[in-house]
């Protein structure tokens, strides 16, 4: 089944560490391209999500985008480091003999923003990043059910305008005897107002180059193979978007020459309707993972 290369997902979550907010956006594009906006305490996580975006997801350009709220939490008993303390009490009161004035003692408050005199909280991380990191996964398979969704409603569009692509090419093929003959008749004819006896195999040898100038059955051909593998490829069980990119460049081009070679109005008509279907198509593959 294919998939589209646009969706979005959103999950959240809530526990003892806070609030967690996963936003995944996915647009189409060449390759696989995964930017990333976490959290100062998250971004630890970044190899471990490109990891497992890349195992779920072939193609396209996500945007991942992880908000954090923390808890909560009583404020607790201020710590003091007491060996810290002493350290620079000690080492104020020694500055403080050697200045050539007197000056004042550091107040409590200054001694309190010394880095280290007041004990940070040690916090464990590991269970956010583990939610973290479960809650993605949660977020990517919704992204992935999305794209698959998607998939489907481009899956059958494609199928419809094959089923155009296929009675237009046998048009094209039933009219091409009749489009032969008429200007074989045409050329006899103005060939018999020009020239009183013409030479009967320098006719034929003129209408048989201008026959095989106009002769469309292998683009016919190709464009039948190209339908078939088309409705082939839109089978697998794999990443298919450049492959039909490819088969739609090589069906503009058969469709392209049919028109050049046509011979009547009715195959001008086929050429410029197969085009149409064919870009129409393009349109919708140029989103296919």
């Amino acid at each position: 089944m294919i998939r589209s290369m646009t969706a979005f997902a959103q999950q959240e979550r809530e526990g003892d560490w806070g609030a967690l907010a996963w936003e995944l956006r996915a647009v189409n594009h060449r390759y696989l391209e995964v930017s990333l906006r976490l959290p100062d305490e998250l971004r630890g996580l970044e190899a471990a999500v490109r990891e497992r975006a890349g195992r779920r997801l072939g193609r396209g350009k996500l945007d991942c985008n992880l908000r954090f709220k923390p808890a909560v939490r009583h404020a607790a008993e201020l710590q003091l480091d007491e060996r810290v303390l002493a350290q620079v009490l000690a080492a104020s009161g020694r500055i403080h003999t050697r200045l050539p004035q007197p000056a004042p003692a550091p107040s409590p408050l200054d001694v309190l923003r010394w880095p280290g005199v007041i004990q940070e909280e040690t916090r464990d991380l590991a269970p956010l990043a583990d939610a973290a990191l479960d809650l993605f996964d949660v977020a990517l398979a919704e992204l992935v059910a999305t794209r698959e969704r998607e998939g489907g409603h481009i899956l059958g569009l494609l199928g419809t305008r094959l089923d155009a692509l296929e009675p237009l090419v046998a048009a094209a093929r039933a009219r091409l005897p009749e489009a032969l003959e008429r200007v074989r008749d045409k050329l006899r004819t103005r060939v018999a107002e020009l020239v009183a006896s013409p030479d009967p195999d320098r006719l034929e040898q003129e209408l048989a180059y201008l026959a095989q100038k106009m002769d469309v059955d292998e683009e016919l051909d190709r464009l039948t193979g190209h339908i078939a593998e088309m409705r082939r490829v839109l089978t697998l069980a794999e990443p298919v978007g450049r492959r039909l990119d490819f088969l739609m460049q090589e069906l503009n081009r058969e469709a392209n020459t049919l028109g050049s070679k046509s011979a009547d109005s009715e195959t001008t008509r086929v050429a410029v309707e197969l085009k149409v279907l064919i870009e129409q198509m393009r349109e919708q593959i140029q989103n296919v993972e």
